[in-house]
């Protein structure tokens, strides 16, 4: 196995690992306090993962779709189902999850600034 195929089995938590990088910072910068509250996330995020992952497996068993072997590590959940989609039915929602509260903080942040202006 040359360098590059061993880079090609991890692009698909390579770019996993690229979006919660991306998006980590705003749990700090912007205090969107995803992490913070872990009960909340785990009650958002896990019934995104039970679903997907079943509509996954049925797919995969049904031969509607498949992933190709050259980008997936080969770790083989229920059915067929990579390691990597698992993964990604977490960290996809979380990073949305962190973007909408960084937002939501942001624009508040905004708010208060604009009206400490207007008492001043």
């Amino acid at each position: 196995m040359n360098g590059r195929s061993v880079i090609d089995h991890f692009s698909y938590l390579l770019l996993l690992g690229g979006c919660v990088l991306i998006t980590l910072p705003l749990e700090f910068l912007l205090r969107a306090r995803v992490y913070r509250r872990w009960r909340a996330l785990l009650a958002a995020v896990l019934p995104v993962v039970i679903i997907f992952s079943a509509w996954d497996v049925l797919a995969i068993y049904r031969d509607h779709w498949s992933y190709d072997a050259r980008f997936v590590t080969g770790i083989r959940l229920v059915a067929g189902l990579p390691l990597e989609e698992l993964i990604f039915f977490a960290v996809i929602p979380t990073c949305g999850l962190l973007s909408y509260e960084a937002v939501g903080a942001l624009l508040a942040m905004i708010k208060r600034r604009r009206q400490e202006a207007r008492r001043a």
